[in-house]
């Protein structure tokens, strides 16, 4: 068994709103994401439902599936296993 450390983007689109200048509300993002942050650190992820076979493409599509209904918006996650190694994620199955 071995590990990694893993980077997760998130990305949504919308129109700003004039009145706070912003698209998106930074702190809506991340109480929707470390929740489920909270299940994946320094865990073994076969054992979460959904990632039996945790390749960075599983994790992408198991964070949309979590993401998309709380976060308005969602376009793409993208999942960094290494500074090179990266999967881009944009709601297709």
């Amino acid at each position: 068994m071995h590990g990694h450390s893993f980077k997760v983007e998130i990305s949504i689109e919308g129109e700003v709103d004039e009145t706070i200048g912003w698209v998106y509300d930074h702190k809506r993002i991340s109480e929707a994401v470390n929740p489920l942050l909270e299940v994946l650190d320094h865990g073994y992820l076969n054992d979460v439902e959904g990632l039996e076979s945790p390749t960075i493409e599983r994790m992408a599509g198991w964070f949309w599936k979590k993401l998309a209904p709380q976060l308005p918006g969602l376009v793409e996650i993208v999942i960094y296993e290494t500074p090179t190694a990266r999967c881009s994620f944009r709601g297709e199955f």
